[in-house]
């Protein structure tokens, strides 16, 4: 079976920074993508940043420039360092890897940024 396990949310002031963690236990073939995604009250779930085969990656246009998405192929771990936080980036956030041709997702942590 596989698990994600994520770490690293909390409150925070506005500017301020935090580092997210996800790890990957398992077996893993291949990781084809690791991405982070977010959920707000009352908003959809959007794709934060994503880093894919090529080291290539991915932002949406709400961080480009504050977050940093970054992997440890050899841990099976993505990090999103998240600078310059604002209190709009509240919300939960989601881990998901894909291997092969599944889908896995963590169970989410709170990011909190208050004023």
């Amino acid at each position: 079976q596989v698990q994600l396990v994520e770490s690293g949310g909390g409150l925070v002031q506005a500017g301020g920074s935090l580092r997210l963690s996800c790890a990957a236990s398992g077996s893993f073939f291949s990781i084809n993508a690791m991405e982070w995604y977010r959920q707000a009250p009352g908003k959809q779930r959007e794709l934060v940043a994503g880093i894919l085969s090529g080291s290539i990656t991915n932002y949406a246009d709400s961080v480009k420039g504050r977050f940093t998405i970054s992997r440890d192929a050899a841990k099976n771990t993505v990090y999103l360092q998240m600078n310059s936080l604002k209190p709009e980036d509240t919300a939960v956030y989601y881990c998901a890897v894909t291997s092969g041709s599944r889908k896995y997702w963590g169970q989410g942590t709170q990011v909190t940024v208050s004023s």
